[in-house]
């Protein structure tokens, strides 16, 4: 249990699903809401995809270009911090993507890969986060863990997202800039995380 929650708060801040509530919003104006929900499950389910392919195949990745992981992490920690500190900036949410990918996505049908799944809610932080999860010391039962974890957090992501209409209405923009705030600290916090850990077991670990 302690493995899901951890894996779970770790992923979320970073995913921030509330963050890409405006984007989906915008690029799904026109849509039904029958059509939004698809849109929103679809998405959700190439998260899935994409973080749990990175988890388990991402230390064999690394090895084949001869990364220590130590060095993803400190890579992946000042990537995760650029990502809190924008976070903490008005307009966060749409620093995700540029305007084009935003116009060129709103004349695609699907939207659930990209811009959506990939960089919305799967960007370059998740993906770094769940690579940096994987060590040889978890067990099968670890591993499975972390992967329900992370269905459990594209779970949570598509009731956001299916609900982000009632939720823009209830919390209005300064709510969603607070809690863009909050989600922001937290996030550069992962990211300080990251590098002290990676300088830490590179140049004091066996002293």
């Amino acid at each position: 249990m302690e493995i899901i929650l951890a894996t779970f708060s770790a992923l979320f801040s970073v995913v921030n699903p509330f963050g890409a509530m405006p984007v989906f919003l915008t690029l799904t104006q026109d849509d039904t809401p029958a059509q939004r929900n698809q849109q929103a499950l679809k998405a959700c389910l190439y998260m899935v995809g994409i973080l749990a392919v990175f988890f388990l195949a991402g230390q064999y990745v690394l090895n084949f270009f001869g990364i220590r992981i130590h060095d993803l992490r400190i890579a992946g920690g000042l990537m995760i911090m650029r990502a809190g500190f924008e976070l903490l900036t008005p307009g966060a949410s749409k620093k995700k993507i540029s305007s084009d990918v935003v116009e060129e996505s709103q004349m695609k049908e699907d939207i659930s890969f990209t811009p959506l799944a990939m960089p919305m809610l799967s960007g370059p932080g998740a993906i770094a986060v769940s690579i940096a999860m994987y060590t040889t010391s978890l067990s099968y039962m670890d591993m499975a863990l972390i992967l329900v974890a992370i269905v459990l957090l594209a779970a949570v992501s598509y009731i956001i997202l299916r609900f982000s209409h009632q939720l823009t209405r209830y919390m209005g923009k300064a709510g969603l800039s607070a809690l863009s705030r909050i989600m922001g600290f937290i996030v550069l916090s992962i990211g300080v995380n990251f590098i002290v850990s990676a300088i830490h077991a590179l140049f004091f670990a066996g002293r």
